[in-house]
């Protein structure tokens, strides 16, 4: 399935206001096909590997989390790094399918949606890595979003963002939508977190997409 083809769906959705069923309604007529879902590479995200290159190894028992997982690429390389993961997707469909893939001992996969997530998980995670979501998700929402996300990290913890990024003067106006850095803002302003880096890159694909890195860190009680 193309990008504009899920597009249409998205928009079908977004119409009904429905900002997640749309994964679930996608993963489901994909066929079992990753071939056809437009943002899955099968391999973890080159980005996020580089930055985990550059931190030490994680202490016994760090826990990580990966916000809207798809089919587990980047989960099963944070628990091969040695994280107890937990990657969750609204989609039930999507985590069949990445429970297929990947076993790990340090590694499972559960259906939970990031606007009413169990209270279990909140401020649970030393890791919280967000990759795509937030640029799938229409400018209304993002708020409430990033700060579903920001509630996962424990005290000392550290988010990890990975997203599209653009001008203020550039439109977001079809998927994905990219994020300025001004909105990366809501998690230093209104979520309590310290931005510890940030970087504006431009990746490898051609032609190259701008993207934005930025970690954040939540000050130890």
């Amino acid at each position: 399935m193309s990008r504009s083809e899920f597009g249409e769906i998205a928009r079908e959705h977004y119409r009904r206001r429905d900002y997640v069923g749309l994964f679930e309604t996608f993963y489901a007529n994909v066929g079992g096909d990753p071939s056809r879902v437009p943002w899955a590479d099968l391999r973890p995200h080159d980005a996020m590997l580089r930055w985990l290159d550059g931190q030490p190894a994680p202490a016994p028992g760090q826990r990580a989390a990966v916000v809207g997982c798809g089919l587990g690429d980047d989960a099963i390389a944070l628990a091969e790094r040695g994280y107890h993961t937990l990657g969750f997707d609204i989609a039930p469909t999507a985590i069949d399918w990445a429970g297929q893939r990947f076993s790990h001992e340090r590694l499972r996969f559960e259906v939970a949606d990031l606007f009413t997530l169990p209270q279990a998980l909140l401020g649970a995670f030393d890791l919280v890595v967000e990759i795509y979501t937030f640029q799938s998700l229409p400018l209304a929402v993002r708020p409430a979003a990033m700060d579903h996300a920001a509630s996962l990290v424990a005290p000392g913890g550290r988010l990890l963002v990975i997203c599209r990024g653009r001008n203020a003067d550039e439109p977001a106006t079809k998927l994905p939508f990219p994020l300025q850095r001004s909105e990366l803002a809501r998690f230093t302003d209104a979520c309590g977190l310290a931005e510890t880096r940030f970087e504006d890159f431009m990746d490898q694909q051609d032609p190259p997409v701008r993207r934005f890195l930025a970690e954040y860190r939540r000050p130890a009680d």
